[in-house]
């Protein structure tokens, strides 16, 4: 799994060196151990090893208008997931059964939408869009450990069927794949606007100053 996230790394890195150099340079140096230690205390559970192979690699990216996943999620660094992870965490009851006082119904949860999932403290903040959405990592125990979640404060935790959530590695080595082969993923097509920064091609996100390299 680390060697996975650190393969698909370099086959990034190597496509934005050459096509979408701005994007390149806003990807940070890798993250300080003290920083990721920190940033487990606050949450109070180690972090997957995927992710922490990740955050070593590159702490996020330092411009907020880089888009390295599609549907224009920006990687958040190591301090800003501790600060993430309070305000994901804010909007969460813990609640231990519906409105009705029944059992919560997990398995309905883990193939549909989940509000009652939003803000659980074991889903970790990763990735965070403009729209102030999130991707977050699953740290639970059972069910979906290790797998990446769409997060929306109106819609709740969504569970995708695409490979591509099945986790971190998973994730990482279809963006660079998709990079490589110019093929779609998950709806949405590499392109390099006027910028010369990574953008995914769904339209109207990109728009049409957009270009494929």
């Amino acid at each position: 799994m680390t060697a996975l996230i650190s393969e698909s790394w370099t086959r990034i890195e190597n496509w934005l060196a050459e096509h979408a150099p701005v994007t390149y340079t806003a990807l940070a140096p890798p993250a300080d151990v003290a920083h990721i230690a920190a940033a487990e205390r606050v949450i109070g559970r180690p972090l997957l090893k995927p992710l922490v192979t990740s955050l070593l690699r590159h702490d996020g990216l330092l411009d907020q208008w880089s888009s390295l996943i599609p549907g224009s999620y920006s990687l958040v660094s190591t301090r800003q997931i501790g600060a993430e992870w309070e305000l994901f965490t804010s909007f969460h009851d813990k609640p231990a059964a519906d409105e009705k006082g029944d059992e919560v119904d997990y398995d309905f949860m883990k193939i549909g939408v989940s509000s009652v999932l939003y803000g659980d403290p074991q889903l970790i903040p990763i990735a965070r869009e403009l729209g102030g959405g999130y991707l977050v990592l699953d740290h639970r125990p059972e069910i979906d450990r290790g797998r990446v979640h769409e997060a929306e404060s109106t819609e709740g935790v969504m569970r995708r069927p695409h490979e591509m959530w099945t986790s971190l590695p998973a994730l990482m080595d279809a963006i660079a794949t998709s990079l490589e082969t110019n093929q779609p993923l998950n709806d949405y097509t590499p392109a390099v606007d006027e910028n010369q920064r990574l953008c995914w091609d769904f339209i109207p996100l990109c728009g049409r100053t957009s270009h494929r390299p």
